[in-house]
C-alpha cells in the first residue's frame, strides 16, 4: 500500500490555525491530567479505520497523520505536530472513524478515552471551546472535499439516489458520488457485476461492503451509527424525534445530568433541516440553515452526554406501566422513566393522480443544496403559502430560471413572515400565483409537466416542470401512539391547558395536580414541537 503524495489535506486548508490549533503547555497539562502518557514508535497505528471511535490523541513530541485508507493506496487527511490533537465530530459519538492515525515520527503522545474526553469538554470551558470549534470545523472541511469511507453511484434522476444523498448529508457524512448519468465507464462496470436497474443506486461502505439499493437503516447499521449505544439501558429520558424541540430537549436534559437518548427516524433536524435558510430563529441574526442549525444542536447535545439512535423509528408505546418502553421494530425496544413525544408533522400531500408515482422523481418535500443544483437553471414550482415554502422559493431562485410559487388563498399576509413576503416581491426570478391550485402531473417515469388550475376563472395552463416542491399543510404523526394520550380531532397531541376535565377523566388521570404544560394526559410521557 502507497501513501499520496499529496501535502495533508488541513494543512493546506486557508483555516488550517482553526482546524489544527496548537495548544499551550498549560492546556496540554490540563488534558494530560485526564489521560495517560505514552512512548510511541514510528509505524505504530494507533487506530484503524472501521473501529469505533474511542480514543483520542495528543502529540507531546513526534507527529503522527490522520490517514484514508482508499484500496492500494492511501490518502493524508492531516498531520499533527507537538501541541496538536486528532479527532472530529465522531469522538463525541462514538460512531466507528474513517481514517487511520499512525506515527509517523517517534515520540510521545497523551492518550484519552472518550468518557474522559466528554468530561473535559463539559468541564474545562476554554479547551472545550478549542475542540469542539476544531472537530467541528474538521467535519465540515472533509464534507467539502469528499473524504470519507461511502461511495454512492446513482443518477440524480433516481429517487432512491437522491434519499440516499439527502440521509448521508443530513447526517454530516462525507460521501464521494458518481453519476452514472455522466459516468458510462462505471455502468459498465456496473453491468460486468450483473447490476440490475431495481439494484441502483449501490453504495460502497467502508472501502469492502456493497450495498444494493439500501435502505436508511441498511447504511446506518453498516457506517456504525448506533454501533456504541447500548439500547438494553433504562433511560432517565427517552426522546422520539431530533427536530429542533427534541434537540433543544436534549441539550437541556442532558445539560441537568439525565440520561437521555434521542431516537430519530432520519436525520437530526426534522422537517428543519430541510430549510435553506433560516431567518427568524432567536440568536442568528445573519440566518443559518436548517441542517447547520441542527448539526450544532445535535453537537451541543453530544457535549452533554446525550446520545441519538439514527435511522430507528418508533413504533408503539408501551405505556401500560412504568418505566415506558418505546418500541422500534425488530424486537429492539428502549426502557425510559420519562418520555418526550417529538415526531413532528409531515407535509400533506396534494390531491392529484399520478402524485405517489412521482415522489422523489420530481416532486420534492425540501430544498438544499442538492435540489438546488439539480434544478439550476430549470423552471420549477413551489405550492405552499408558509414560511418553509417561501424560504425554499427564495433559495431556489438562487439557481433556477424561473420559481413559481402556487398557493390556493388571496395571497401570503395572513402566513407568511413580512421580510420573507418583501425577497419573493423584490425577486425577478419569483412569481407569485394566488387563488391557483396544481391540477395535474404527467410524464413517463420521471416529472415532466405540471398543469395548474386558476380557482376564480378555472382555466387551466401546463407548464413544462421538472421540479415540484410541495410545502403546504402537515399532518402530525401520532399515528404509533394509538391510544396511549388524548388528541384533537386531527390527531394533534394535547397537553397542559388544553386537557380538558374530560379528557382527564377518559384517560383516568391518577395524580391530583393537573397536567404541566406540555404533559400529556400520561402522567411523565411529555409533547413538543408541530406535533
Amino acid at each position: 500500500m502507497t501513501s499520496s503524495v499529496a501535502p495533508a489535506a488541513l494543512n493546506q486548508s486557508p483555516r488550517a490555525a482553526e482546524l489544527l490549533p496548537v495548544l499551550t503547555p498549560e492546556q496540554l497539562a490540563r488534558i494530560g491530567a485526564q489521560g495517560s502518557s505514552r512512548a510511541v514508535a514510528k509505524g505504530e497505528v494507533l487506530f484503524h479505520a472501521g473501529s469505533p471511535s474511542n480514543r483520542f490523541f495528543l502529540v507531546k513530541s513526534g507527529a503522527i497523520d490522520a490517514v484514508r485508507p482508499d484500496g492500494e493506496n492511501e490518502s493524508i487527511i492531516a498531520h499533527y505536530g507537538p501541541g496538536m490533537f486528532n479527532g472530529e465530530i465522531n469522538l463525541l459519538s462514538g460512531r466507528p472513524g474513517f481514517v487511520h492515525i499512525r506515527v509517523v515520527e517517534s515520540g510521545e503522545v497523551i492518550e484519552i478515552d472518550r468518557d474522559h474526553l466528554v468530561n473535559l469538554v463539559q468541564t474545562d470551558s476554554e479547551l472545550s471551546d478549542i475542540l469542539m470549534r476544531a472537530f467541528i470545523l474538521r467535519r465540515l472541511e472533509l464534507i467539502s472535499a469528499g473524504f470519507g469511507d461511502v461511495v454512492l453511484m446513482g443518477s440524480n434522476h433516481c429517487s432512491s439516489t437522491l434519499r440516499i444523498k439527502e440521509f448521508l448529508s443530513r447526517n454530516g457524512h462525507p460521501f464521494s458520488f458518481v453519476d452514472l448519468d455522466v459516468d458510462d465507464g462505471v455502468q459498465d462496470l456496473l453491468d460486468h457485476f450483473k447490476v440490475e436497474p431495481a439494484d441502483v443506486p449501490v453504495l460502497i461502505c467502508r472501502g469492502t461492503i456493497v450495498l444494493r439499493n439500501p435502505s436508511n437503516e441498511a447504511i446506518a447499521d453498516c457506517l456504525g451509527f448506533n454501533q456504541s449505544i447500548d439500547h438494553t439501558k433504562l433511560r432517565d429520558l427517552v426522546i422520539v424525534g431530533a427536530g429542533p424541540s427534541g434537540l433543544a430537549a436534549a441539550v437541556y436534559g442532558a445539560s441537568e445530568g439525565l440520561d437521555v437518548l434521542v431516537v430519530e427516524s432520519a436525520a437530526p433536524g426534522g422537517q428543519a433541516s430541510a430549510s435553506s435558510k433560516i431567518e427568524n430563529y432567536l440568536g442568528f441574526p445573519t440566518g443559518i440553515s436548517g441542517q447547520d442549525l441542527a448539526q450544532r444542536a445535535f453537537t451541543q447535545a453530544q457535549k452533554f452526554g446525550a446520545e441519538l439512535m439514527i435511522a430507528k423509528s418508533a413504533q408503539s408505546l408501551s405505556c401500560e406501566r412504568k418505566p415506558f418502553a418505546v418500541e422500534l421494530g425488530n424486537g429492539l425496544r428502549v426502557g425510559a422513566r420519562a418520555v418526550i413525544i417529538a415526531t413532528g408533522a409531515q407535509y400533506r400531500r396534494l390531491e392529484v393522480e399520478n402524485f405517489s408515482h412521482f415522489l422523489g422523481s420530481g416532486i420534492h418535500y425540501g430544498a438544499t443544496f442538492i435540489e438546488a443544483e439539480i434544478c439550476r437553471g430549470e423552471e420549477i414550482i413551489v405550492v405552499g403559502g408558509g414560511n418553509s415554502a417561501g424560504q425554499a422559493a427564495v433559495y431556489l431562485a438562487q439557481t433556477a430560471r424561473r420559481v413559481n410559487l402556487v398557493v390556493r388563498s388571496e395571497g401570503l399576509a395572513a402566513s407568511m413572515s413580512r421580510y420573507l413576503i418583501r425577497r419573493i416581491e423584490d425577486s425577478p426570478v419569483i412569481r407569485l400565483h394566488t387563488r391557483t391550485e396544481i391540477s395535474g402531473l404527467e410524464g413517463a417515469i420521471e416529472l415532466e409537466r405540471v398543469r395548474w388550475r386558476d380557482l376564480k376563472t378555472g382555466e387551466e395552463e401546463t407548464r413544462n416542470v421538472r421540479h415540484l416542491f410541495v410545502m403546504a399543510g402537515a399532518d402530525p404523526n401520532t399515528g404509533w401512539l394509538e391510544d396511549c394520550v388524548q388528541k384533537d380531532a386531527n390527531g394533534f397531541i394535547k397537553t397542559g391547558n388544553d386537557l380538558t376535565r374530560q379528557d382527564l377523566a377518559a384517560a383516568e388521570w391518577p395524580l391530583s395536580r393537573p397536567p404541566y404544560l406540555l404533559e400529556t394526559s400520561l402522567p411523565g410521557v411529555f409533547a413538543v414541537g408541530d406535533v
